[in-house]
């Protein structure tokens, strides 16, 4: 367990090249993950669907897959008891790295990491 901590303390130390992303970058990507996350706990597939990144939806096109997908490969974010934003990086033009720290209802703890990339009409 040890070796799994200091090598995940290790990971910030190594991603020193990439920029901090600014404000308005991390609160524009973080309202749509909170979004998301929001539509996920109220069982709103369509909602939770429509903030999906294009590429996502190519692979899963349609709600439905695209919820059995999330239930049955990232259970926690489906339905935390809580939820906060951690770090964020900006890895290049427009595409943005967000730490989010989950609680389930068991009261497990979980990381999550969402990639973000800025569409054409300016959203991410």
């Amino acid at each position: 367990m040890r070796r799994a901590l200091f090598a995940l303390a290790l990971v910030p130390m190594l991603m020193t090249s990439l920029a901090l992303a600014d404000d308005a970058e991390v609160k524009a990507a973080q309202t749509v993950i909170d979004s998301q996350l929001k539509a996920f706990i109220a069982n709103d597939g369509a909602a939770a669907y429509s903030f999906a990144a294009p590429n996502v939806k190519q692979i899963f096109p349609t709600v439905d897959t695209f919820m059995n997908m999330v239930t049955n490969g990232y259970a926690p974010v489906r339905k935390p008891q809580s939820y906060s934003f951690g770090r964020a990086e900006q890895t290049g033009p427009g595409s943005i790295v967000q730490q989010v720290l989950i609680v389930e209802p068991d009261g497990k703890d979980y990381e999550a990491v969402y990639t973000l990339q800025l569409q054409a009409d300016g959203s991410f």
